[in-house]
């Protein structure tokens, strides 16, 4: 198998002339976006990249972070894309670790560049739109540069092409060593799940360092042939208008994001016509969301998976609304074991740790081969999640090992508890912890985003609420109110600033 630099080679030939991305009403068909991407290859190569080098990305959704990606593909380098909202001394971690020589970023964060250059030694930066600073190169000067002509690398599929830190909300984030037969496999899984056409538009509005935004569908449809309509940044309005405008035919997000959706106040008044389906990733999605979409005849995709290895899961369409709340069962090529606190295999509706042997499984943590073994053992993956199987073998999230609640000796899964709230009718969303207890070690609490402001939530009417639908000591016993949940980058909930 040959690295997916080739991707964009092979569509170029085959896609000649039909427009591949389009970004700020800018259009790039397949040859074009095949030249720049050879351009940026060459130069790269001219200014001492070697095979193996780690070209760091400090950029917003654009053309430019794609043709990032597939020039570092082409030559060998590998890709390392990074969270734009990172703090300053988050940034600088990421670079040391990585050890990255070429450093791409977005002029808007010029002031961080240019404290970064002063605490880090990289060797060549590329700013992407103006100002830049002294002595640096502005991409578009860059790029033309050099000649167009396809790179004579060989690269094979077992090389590594991405490091995609974790998204690190205890301790520092680890990088995820992908290889270019992991991501190939990566899309092998959505289009064996999902059928995606030559003739399908999506719209990429989550950030691309995000594993979802890259790869569920933004590089499914550059693989099949079809178009990328991107956005830099995420306006729920400007989505709905898009959708009807573009004829959006398929499209990703996060949970948040698809709420914002929903909440726009003339949502039913927009067009949804041409949108085939959604897919929701990154953490559970609520079942609000789900009704509300169905009404308006969108089923909406559940995909499953982590940085270390996606998808996991899928939940098709069929299966929507008649199973919700899981994440549907195992990708095509993915073998899952669910393994219990005994360490054997779970029972039906018995949790356990979900295990992973699948081809998209990463090769390992960057420069951490004592976490690589923690995890990865005789070829499976050991995932962290926590998760329960039905009868007809539909999985379940229950949570991940490191939140659950022990309360008097008995485990509560924080999303059991979660989705019992989300369907209260006052509550938009909720996140459950744990935090300590004299009496019981640790008690439930609930952290709770309300609809409506004005109707008050007590404990007791949660309590009321929660009767015949969880055990007793699931319920939660303390309640705290927030204008909205924190969030990392990715969508997830931060819980650690909850307890």
């Amino acid at each position: 198998m040959r690295g997916i630099g080739q991707w964009v080679v092979k569509r170029a030939q085959l896609s000649h002339g039909k427009v591949a991305l389009v970004f700020n009403q800018h259009k790039l068909t397949y040859d074009q976006f095949n030249s720049r991407i050879n351009r940026l290859a060459n130069g790269l190569v001219q200014t001492g990249v070697q095979k193996g080098d780690r070209i760091a990305v400090f950029l917003m959704n654009g053309n430019e972070i794609l043709e990032a990606m597939f020039a570092c593909a082409k030559i060998g380098a590998i890709f390392v894309p990074i969270n734009f909202r990172l703090s300053l001394e988050e940034v600088e971690y990421i670079l040391n670790d990585s050890g990255a020589t070429v450093f791409f970023y977005q002029s808007e964060f010029v002031l961080l560049a240019s404290e970064i250059r002063k605490r880090v030694p990289i060797s060549c930066w590329i700013s992407v739109g103006s100002p830049v600073l002294e002595d640096d190169i502005r991409y578009e000067d860059f790029l033309l540069k050099y000649a167009d002509q396809e790179p004579e690398f060989d690269v094979p599929g077992e090389d590594v092409h991405m490091i995609l830190y974790t998204s690190g909300t205890t301790g520092r984030p680890k990088g995820a060593m992908l290889t270019h037969a992991n991501t190939f496999w990566n899309i092998t899984q959505i289009l064996l799940a999902q059928p995606i056409l030559e003739e399908d538009i999506t719209l990429t509005v989550a950030p691309l360092f995000h594993s979802g935004a890259l790869t569920i569908l933004t590089l499914t449809l550059l693989y099949r042939g079809g178009t990328v309509i991107i956005k830099d940044r995420f306006d729920p309005v400007q989505v709905l208008q898009t959708i009807q405008q573009e004829k959006i035919t398929c499209m990703f997000m996060v949970p948040s994001m698809w709420l914002a959706v929903t909440q726009v106040p003339d949502f039913y008044h927009y067009n949804l016509r041409s949108l085939r389906f959604g897919i929701s990733a990154g953490s559970p999605c609520p079942l609000t969301i789900i009704k509300i979409l169905k009404r308006r005849r969108v089923p909406l995709i559940q995909a499953f998976g982590l940085s270390e290895v996606a998808p996991v899961a899928i939940l098709g369409i069929q299966d929507c609304m008649r199973k919700i709340g899981s994440v549907g069962k195992g990708a095509f090529y993915v073998d899952i074991r669910i393994i219990n606190k005994n360490g054997r295999e779970a029972l039906v509706k018995e949790v356990g740790e979900l295990v992973v042997h699948a081809p998209n499984v990463m090769s390992g943590y960057w420069k951490k081969p004592q976490a690589t073994r923690e995890v990865l053992q005789n070829g499976w993956f050991f995932t962290g999640d926590c998760v329960w199987r039905d009868e007809e073998g539909y999985l379940y999230v229950a949570g991940r090992k490191k939140d659950v609640i022990i309360t008097g000796g008995e485990n509560v899964y924080p999303v059991e508890v979660e989705q019992v709230l989300d369907r209260h009718p006052n509550i938009a969303e909720a996140a459950v912890v744990g935090v300590p207890n004299e009496k019981w070690g640790e008690i439930v609490k609930a952290v709770i985003v309300l609809k409506d402001s004005s109707q008050e939530l007590s404990i007791n009417r949660i309590k009321t609420f929660c009767e015949g639908k969880l055990a007793r000591f699931k319920v939660p016993k303390i309640l705290e109110f927030v204008s909205a949940l924190p969030r990392n980058a990715a969508g997830k909930v931060l819980k650690d600033f909850l307890q």
